[in-house]
């Protein structure tokens, strides 16, 4: 009887090249937009933390310009500022774009409270004999 030893029934662990995990990322994040966010991992067998720390290596520009099997690491501490600064710029320049729609529209909404209130204007007034 030979054995290949305590390992040999385990499953290997998955290892990504970086260009797959912006792929994937990429992927992920469409599947979010689209409400779809868990059953892509599931497809994929793939977890959430798995996603979060793709993220954060992509945000601190840990994965472009890497080759396959080239280390990766973990971000410096200014990596992570750097990318945390990023977020919270893409976060403020969304609440800008929100805020600047919402001004259009109240903008245009006023004009057209305004135009019908001088309609009504004209309209109610009684005309001399």
């Amino acid at each position: 009887m030979t054995t290949d030893g305590p390992r040999a029934d385990r499953p290997r662990r998955r290892s990504f090249a970086p260009a797959e995990k912006l792929r994937l990322l990429a992927e992920y994040e469409q599947a979010v937009a689209e409400g779809d966010g868990n059953g892509y991992l599931r497809r994929n067998g793939l977890y959430s933390s798995l996603m979060s720390e793709w993220r954060r290596a992509r945000d601190a520009g840990l994965l472009e310009g890497k080759k396959p099997g080239q280390s990766i690491g973990k971000p410096s501490g200014e990596q992570a500022e750097i990318a945390r600064l990023r977020r919270q710029l893409e976060q403020a320049n969304r609440k800008i774009a929100r805020t600047e729609a919402a001004l259009d529209i109240m903008g245009k909404a006023h004009a057209l409270l305004a135009e019908i209130s001088e309609s009504a204007d004209t309209d109610t007034k009684p005309t001399k004999p």
